[in-house]
């Protein structure tokens, strides 16, 4: 089930469970990774895996893989494309929303 999920976002999920909120210092919290490195690391664990998929079709056509490992990483491929798609989809609404704002 790991698999189907970005590793940068399941590694920032985990994360954010380990410590309570209300326990966290301000300048603490500036001291943990910025959302710009999160998001550069899951976009990173996302073309990996669109790769590996890629990988696994032609080596499955080849007959170097087997038929379940094939849909198994061709599924993890359309989960983290999904992802991706998603959050561009929100990131463009957010810019959308910002620019109808008056200042």
């Amino acid at each position: 089930m790991d698999s189907m999920f970005s590793n940068g976002a399941l590694r920032a999920y985990k994360a954010g469970q380990s410590v309570p909120a209300a326990s966290v210092p301000a300048a603490a919290a500036a001291e943990g990774p910025s959302f710009s490195a999160m998001l550069e690391d899951t976009l990173r664990d996302t073309v990996e895996t669109v790769r590996a998929g890629d990988r696994a079709a032609v080596a499955g056509l080849q007959g170097k893989m087997s038929t379940q490992e094939v849909v198994q990483a061709t599924m993890a491929m359309e989960a983290a494309l999904d992802t991706a798609v998603a959050v561009r989809d929100k990131v463009v609404g957010a810019y959308q929303e910002v620019l109808r704002m008056t200042v």
